[in-house]
């Protein structure tokens, strides 16, 4: 009994004394990774994205109302009939674009054929020196006058609706109005014209005419007339308004322009004409 007693004991202290064997794996070092291949990605031309998009459009899915159009006159009718709680009501038309990223949102200036709702005045103001400060007091400017006039914008003692500047000052108002007057787009630029010597030339066209802007997704909305007004003043008023988009946006050319110049100007297709009121639905146009 002793005996077997002793050699379970020698056995016990074996098996906790004695080390256990280690597992080890083994990787494989076979560098898989570096004999992968990685597919170059094809760096696709101007005219190839824009084929691209077009069969993408051709593809996606339509509107609902894509099919649901309605002639000019008749939208009139149907916005009339459906204003009338609200005589003073005000047509507003809709134009979307096609907006291209990088495109230039399209905007301009216009004088339609009767007037929807009369003109605020313009307070102008005009950075010009010597001759050119002359000139600008005599074309109607409110507040003419140099670089000393640049405090007077930032503490806000000069208020403007239309802020124009000479070439020759440009660069120098620059540096410390652009991020004051930048935002509220009050700043002059070459692109939008109001860096200019002609400061009558500028202010003339700027009397009798309105202002008209897309935004950044190039929706174009514009208040087109009033709920009074004969359906041929109203009829007036939008396709003068379309023919003025369609020229800034590159729809449409006119005769000057095709013999002077051969560059071809990027065209922000228009997609869509909608006419609405207060409370009448959109209506899709059909006929412009």
């Amino acid at each position: 009994m002793s005996s077997s007693l002793g050699l379970l004991c020698r056995q016990c202290c074996r098996s906790i004394l004695s080390p256990r064997p280690v597992l080890l794996r083994e990787f494989s070092t076979t560098p898989i990774v570096a004999l992968r291949r990685t597919k170059k990605i094809p760096v696709l031309s101007k005219k190839a994205l824009a084929a691209k998009a077009r069969k993408r459009a051709a593809k996606a899915r339509k509107h609902i109302y894509e099919n649901e159009k309605m002639p000019l006159e008749n939208a009139i009718d149907v916005i009339r009939a459906v204003e009338v709680a609200k005589a003073n009501a005000t047509y507003e038309l809709v134009i979307k674009t096609a907006m291209s990223r990088g495109a230039i949102i399209p905007k301009g200036r216009i004088a339609l054929h009767r007037e929807t709702k009369p003109r605020t005045e313009d307070r102008i103001l005009i950075f010009a020196e010597g001759r050119q400060a002359d000139e600008a007091k005599n074309a109607g400017a409110h507040i003419v006058g140099g670089l000393e006039l640049v405090d007077g914008i930032i503490s806000g003692k000069h208020h403007a609706t239309t802020i124009l500047c000479s070439t020759a000052l440009i660069r120098a108002i620059t540096p410390k109005l652009g991020r004051v007057l930048g935002p509220r787009g009050l700043m002059p630029s070459e692109r939008r014209g109001t860096v200019t010597d002609d400061f009558s030339g500028y202010l003339r066209r700027l009397s009798g005419t309105a202002e008209w802007k897309g935004d950044k997704n190039g929706v174009i909305r514009m208040p087109i007339g009033k709920l009074h007004f004969p359906t041929e003043d109203v009829v007036k008023n939008i396709r003068q308004f379309v023919t003025a988009v369609k020229r800034v946006t590159g729809n449409q050319k006119d005769t000057e322009e095709k013999g002077k110049s051969k560059s071809v100007k990027p065209v922000n297709a228009i997609t869509r004409v909608m006419l609405s009121s207060t409370q009448a639905p959109s209506i899709q146009i059909s006929d412009i």
